[in-house]
């Protein structure tokens, strides 16, 4: 009767798509309202957080494995294309940046990061812009640094890097 289970061990890191980039750190069996069930427990550096879930569960929530290196070139590539911006209204823009966050699409995650990026030659992003920047940034260098085995601050110069020079080309 169980759905098929995702499976992960002990070590693994997965990205779990509210949260991003977590390790696991053990396997639970828990009796909950009579019921037996199997857990991965994953571990949240950043957040200080631990996160039961249900292993029944896992894909349905939309827990992965770190992407692919195909799915990774394709978020850096991703980075070097022009921003696209939008003219609807902040409220709706802040709305679908959060949305495409917590997908935990990595492509769509560096689709935010490329349109909120401002060079030091553009015009200031407002607080909500830049929280929003700085949590989509960190979520994709979060799973970068995961699959190149680096730190954060690392992956995250490592996409400013990439930012800078693809604003560079698009505003000659």
């Amino acid at each position: 009767m169980a759905a098929k289970a995702l499976s992960f061990v002990v070590g693994d890191y997965v990205v779990y798509p509210k949260h991003g980039v977590g390790r696991v750190i053990e396997l639970q069996s828990q009796e909950i309202a009579g019921a037996k069930l199997e857990l991965y427990v994953l571990r949240f550096e950043k957040e200080r957080m631990t996160l039961r879930v249900p292993t029944n569960k896992a894909e349905a929530v939309g827990m992965r494995k770190l992407s692919s290196s195909v799915t990774l070139q394709e978020a850096l590539q991703t980075l070097k294309g022009k921003p696209k911006i939008k003219r609807t209204m902040w409220s709706r823009r802040a709305q679908e940046y959060e949305a495409k966050i917590n997908s935990g699409d990595l492509v769509s995650i560096a689709e935010v990061v490329r349109d909120l990026f401002r060079a030091d030659d553009q015009p200031e992003q407002s607080y909500s812009e830049r929280q929003i920047f700085e949590a989509a940034t960190s979520r994709l260098a979060r799973e970068l640094a995961a699959m190149e085995q680096t730190d954060e601050p690392a992956a995250q110069d490592k996409i400013l890097d990439i930012l800078r020079a693809a604003a560079a080309t698009h505003n000659k």
